[in-house]
């Protein structure tokens, strides 16, 4: 069995091999699957005879040798032989110790491949965490609250679709785009780790540590793009508040309730000096004033002493960039704070003609706490109801159920 330090090692290597594998092939979806047949060789062999001298070396050479079998198997199929002779483990040399620039470009074009505009938003997730991240189709599915079969097709569709696209393993064309899908990505992934949709547990801290990890990644690999940044900081400041963000029985607890002494402060001091840094290099992007915002959360030694108008005049040049309902919602929550119940509760009138709120957990559980401050505790407890008859989390469910009941 691996120990977490070698543990760690593989999942920091996984895309450094998976990448000089395919270039030197030209197969990611072959690739794929050589290098997680040697991680799985690593993993069986490295406990018992110890991890090698160079373990990216020795990786990339288990994983070129069975990518050789791979690929002289299907082409024997299609009777090339002449195309398979080419293809030797020789064709891919481990790179020097010190050969740093191509490890990090290949890992950049790994995450970019993953992140191919061909492929649905899940499939992307999934490709994500199982090239980059290393995980296991069990761990995929576990994180992603479905069945291993349902991620294996996923996975098999996503290889497949960039098999067929014919986009060569480089640079992709239209970066900038791609760059936006691969952030996304990643801001998914945080955030279901943050907040799960579904099942029995309010937090995974795993799925959004890993998630952390890879825009760690991402960031060492483009530190001036300040996007990258502010997602990074972003992380950071939010998740250094959840141990304090569910009680010992599993429990939610509001921000406003949590004991601040629980938050990780190296965690906050790391993302406000990266928000810090990136806020005034020049136009700013959502998840840098996402960042700025989490940071005044943060920053705020009580809950009484959040600055609430700066948070309002932060979603107020947020929703300049991004107008979608949720933006929306959480601005009319903070002028709540500055301004009342009745402020926030106008707001949100404007957002009940979105059909998107209809169905939002959210929305009626910040429209009960509004009207439950306003004293109109039957209205309160219709709109906890309707709230938690959304709830597709146990935990959700269970602290909208106590509003009900503290109301009846």
């Amino acid at each position: 069995m691996l120990d977490a330090e070698t543990e760690d090692l593989l999942r920091r290597l996984t895309p450094q091999v998976l990448g000089a594998v395919t270039r030197g092939y030209g197969h990611f979806a072959l690739a794929e699957d050589a290098t997680q047949e040697a991680l799985l060789a690593a993993a069986r062999q490295w406990p018992r005879d110890g991890v090698p001298d160079d373990p990216k070396g020795w990786l990339i050479v288990v994983a070129a040798r069975r990518l050789t079998d791979l690929l002289r198997a299907e082409q024997a199929r299609r009777r090339r032989e002449e195309v398979v002779a080419r293809w030797t483990p020789a064709a891919i040399e481990p790179a020097p110790a010190g050969d740093r620039p191509a490890e990090v470009d290949d890992t950049l074009l790994v995450v970019f491949m993953c992140c191919h505009p061909s492929l649905s938003v899940t499939s992307q997730i999934a490709l994500t965490l199982r090239a980059v991240g290393g995980l296991t189709v069990a761990e995929i599915a576990r994180a992603l609250l479905t069945s291993e079969e349902t991620v294996t097709r996923r996975i098999t569709r996503a290889k497949r679709s960039i098999r067929d696209s014919g986009v060569p393993f480089a640079r992709p064309a239209g970066e900038a785009s791609r760059l936006d899908a691969v952030l996304r990505v990643l801001y998914l992934i945080f955030n279901e780790g943050y907040a799960g949709t579904s099942g029995t547990e309010l937090l995974r801290p795993a799925l959004a540590e890993e998630a952390i990890r890879l825009t760690r990644t991402l960031h060492s690999l483009l530190p001036d793009h300040r996007e990258a940044t502010g997602l990074l900081a972003l992380m950071l400041l939010v998740h250094a508040r959840h141990r304090a963000r569910s009680a010992a029985d599993g429990s939610l607890v509001p921000m406003a309730e949590q004991d601040r002494d629980l938050w990780d402060r190296t965690a906050i001091e790391e993302g406000v000096d990266l928000i810090t840094e990136a806020l005034p290099q020049g136009p700013t992007g959502p998840y840098q004033l996402q960042a700025a915002i989490a940071a005044v959360h943060d920053e705020a030694p009580t809950a009484e002493a959040t600055d609430w108008p700066q948070i309002v005049a932060l979603y107020g040049v947020l929703l300049g960039l991004d107008d979608g309902p949720v933006v929306a919602l959480n601005h009319a929550v903070a002028v709540s704070m500055v301004d009342g119940p009745d402020a926030g509760l106008t707001l949100l009138g404007e957002l009940e003609a979105d059909r998107r709120m209809a169905t939002n957990r959210r929305f009626h559980a910040v429209r009960a706490h509004l009207l439950e401050q306003r004293g109109d505790r039957v209205a309160a407890r219709r709109a906890y109801e309707t709230a938690a008859g959304l709830a597709t989390n146990t935990e959700q469910q269970r602290y909208l159920q106590e509003r009900i009941k503290r109301l009846k």
